[in-house]
């Protein structure tokens, strides 16, 4: 039954995206692929090296990751880009993907940012279903709340949040620092901030 139901909320979100898409065909041949390339490193026990590629063309996103759901785990999304605004902008990408290594499964997700003078909202938010074990299913999302007194400076909060089936929510709370030079972004995380458990996460961000 389990199975039965995974394997339909695949095909159901396949069609979903395949039939906007579709759509959305003539936006798809005008417009010009974008890319980006973030490197996540956790300076935690054991050290994480997190990769995440993206590629946008358009509506259409494209997403892949490594380390991100599990270690020694590979995921791939597909996404639809919703953005706008002028003053307050705003992009919504809803996608759906899978997981294969460690961890195997489907996800849902959703990666959004709301911008207005100067301050950002971002988050990025997925539950996966695990194709082995009920238990395994967990919530998982990283909010930043960032403010940028010039275009290449930002700093702010941010919170990372993971539930695992029919288990307490467990949560990360730290501060963070970012700077920015033509097409390369570092920003510096501070998790746990003044306990014994406190870690470093430094991202290291491209786009081309």
């Amino acid at each position: 039954m389990k199975n039965i139901f995974v394997v339909s909320i695949s095909i159901l979100s396949v069609i979903f995206f395949s039939d906007i898409l579709a759509q959305e065909q003539d936006t798809l041949e005008t417009s010009d692929w974008e890319y980006g390339v973030e490197t996540d490193l956790y300076f935690t026990d054991p050290f994480v090296f997190l990769p995440i590629f993206t590629a946008d063309k358009g509506k259409l996103h494209l997403e892949a990751r490594y380390n991100y759901e599990d270690l020694k785990t590979v995921s791939a999304w597909i996404g639809y880009n919703i953005s706008g605004g002028e003053e307050f902008e705003y992009l919504i990408t809803p996608m759906v993907g899978g997981a294969f290594g460690r961890t195997n499964g489907i996800a849902t997700g959703l990666e959004f940012t709301f911008g207005l003078v100067g301050f950002e909202l971002y988050s990025e938010s997925e539950y996966l279903f695990d194709f082995e074990s009920k238990e395994n299913n967990f919530f998982y999302n990283w909010t930043d709340f960032t403010y940028s007194p010039l275009d290449w400076l930002w700093f702010g909060i941010s919170g990372q949040l993971t539930k695992v089936y029919e288990t307490e929510l467990e949560t990360d709370r730290g501060l963070l620092l970012g700077v920015a030079h033509q097409n390369f972004e570092f920003t510096g995380y501070y998790y746990k901030a003044f306990t014994d458990d406190a870690f470093f996460m430094l991202a290291l961000t491209a786009e081309f």
